[in-house]
């Protein structure tokens, strides 16, 4: 007979020992939350990260947020959405324009981005390529935070800004990458003006469906010059391999 928990990761039908939970689902559920507090603590490893990417041939610029370290970036979230000085002067000037910026930041799971990223991107590039789309290197930076895209895409002339970043985890995920996107991106834009797709990671949202999403999301994108709740996903299912 099937169980409700052989469908979810949720913490439903928990084994109970009279009025209390079970012995193993409360060390269950202490291991989950040590693994999340674990997760928003953790930074990343930047070089063994750009050195994946460069593997891969793609160009890659190492940046950093204005948050100094990892307790700054978690008391801050201001200074991780602004590039620190040395940063923001790396990627001035720019005299041309860019179709897509591509930014990797840490965000409250650097262990999402390490794991998932690379792997995303190995299904998403491919389709941008071969779209013709001009983008900017794989701009990787150190505890940055959702809205640091903005700034990134303005100071590269970009139409389209998409960040991948590692979302605040949960009891069942701890390593869960999310993307977001934003048309003519500047610093001040709100989050009513993005677009996300969440929960990216093998036991989620598959590396392959993602990148069919967040690529037919940046297409209607450049066709309807917006994003947010203006936008709304309407795009073929992906065939079986």
């Amino acid at each position: 007979m099937k169980l409700l928990s052989d469908f979810t990761l949720a913490r439903v039908g928990l084994q109970r020992a009279g009025n209390s939970l079970a012995t193993r689902e409360v060390l269950a559920f202490q291991l989950a939350h040590a693994q999340a507090r674990d997760a928003v603590a953790s930074t990343m490893d930047v070089r063994s990260f750009a050195l994946e990417c460069e593997q891969r041939g793609w160009l890659v610029e190492q940046l950093a947020s204005a948050a100094g370290d990892q307790p700054t970036h978690l008391r801050r979230p201001d200074l991780g959405r602004r590039l620190a000085t040395e940063s923001r002067n790396r990627l001035l000037p720019r005299d041309s324009s860019l179709d897509l910026a591509i930014v990797v930041a840490g965000g409250l799971s650097a262990l999402a981005v390490q794991r998932h990223a690379v792997r995303l991107l190995d299904e998403l590039i491919p389709r941008i390529d071969d779209a013709g789309w001009t983008r900017s290197a794989v701009c990787v930076i150190e505890r940055g935070r959702v809205a640091i895209g903005d700034e990134a895409g303005q100071l590269l002339h970009a139409s389209l800004a998409l960040v991948l970043i590692g979302e605040r985890p949960g009891l069942s995920s701890p390593d869960s990458l999310g993307a977001y996107l934003t048309w003519n991106p500047a610093p001040m834009r709100t989050d009513a003006e993005r677009n996300c797709i969440s929960n990216i990671r093998p036991e989620g949202l598959s590396y392959r469906e993602a990148a069919h999403r967040i690529f037919n999301l940046l297409a209607a994108s450049r066709q309807r010059q917006l994003t947010g709740v203006a936008l709304k996903e309407d795009f073929a299912v992906l065939p079986e391999k």
